[in-house]
């Protein structure tokens, strides 16, 4: 997209807490995240400015660093224009960085990969904790865990560990760069890294290392179903709260 000589791309990186919100991306009827930024750049700019993330977030899933950019003209700088974004934002957006950038830069089709962290809780976690985990009640065999985190690291058609559905056939093969298993005390944290994830993918896999780690499924199952490309009921999708979008890379 070009863009004229007045007008300056701007890249910015946000955190945002999901709970409130319907997701990343801009739906009828429903406050979502983009809409609220949106909102915020109308006002700075008293003219509608449309933004571009690098990916959507589902309803209630968190971010520490999703990345969008706009086009507009503004002149004062980009310390000026965090500390528009200060106010008119809900609470639970922050706008943590902008700068300028070239005009082929894309917040979606530039980025090189992403970086998800998912938290799981081992028991009754406390109220401070409990709106940004998954909190498990049966023991987990953690090296049971570690092997089909193994299987599942590398490139492979990860069909049946997402959600997509209906008759189109989107390419499912992703390389997925990391998927480390951390704990430390009752928290326990999932890391994914790929060059792109699909719908749920990164729940998904969640799911099936928990479903591993209770013992309703093998890591021997996992490669199966890797193999066979066909999602079924084996793999459950793990609950949007306790997963954040980390890093997107470029």
């Amino acid at each position: 997209m070009k863009t004229d000589a007045e007008t300056t791309r701007w890249r910015c990186t946000c955190a945002y807490d999901g709970t409130a919100f319907a997701g990343w991306q801009s739906q009828a009827g429903v406050m979502a995240i983009q809409d609220a930024i949106e909102a915020r750049l109308a006002a700075i700019f008293h003219a509608p400015v449309r933004i571009h993330g690098s990916g959507r977030t589902d309803a209630g899933v968190h971010a520490h660093g999703q990345v969008f950019h706009f086009d507009a003209e503004w002149r004062h700088g980009a310390a000026k224009l965090l500390a528009a974004f200060r106010t008119g934002l809900p609470p639970g957006i922050q706008i943590k960085d902008a700068r300028r950038v070239s005009g082929d830069f894309h917040a979606r089709f530039s980025a090189k990969g992403k970086r998800y962290v998912y938290h799981l809780h081992l028991g009754d976690p406390d109220p401070f904790t409990r709106p940004y985990c998954w909190a498990i009640h049966r023991p987990l065999d953690f090296a049971a865990m570690e092997l089909a985190a193994a299987v599942l690291r590398g490139r492979h058609d990860f069909r049946a560990f997402t959600a997509l559905n209906g008759p189109e056939r989107e390419d499912t093969v992703r390389d997925l760069r990391g998927l480390e298993i951390a704990k430390s005390g009752r928290r326990v944290r999932i890391t994914a890294e790929s060059e792109g994830f699909m719908y749920k993918m990164v729940r998904s896999l969640v799911g099936a290392l928990v479903a591993v780690g209770e013992g309703r499924m093998t890591p021997a199952e996992v490669a199966a179903l890797l193999k066979a490309g066909e999602r079924t009921p084996l793999v459950q999708t793990a609950p949007p709260q306790g997963l954040f979008l980390m890093k997107v890379f470029y």
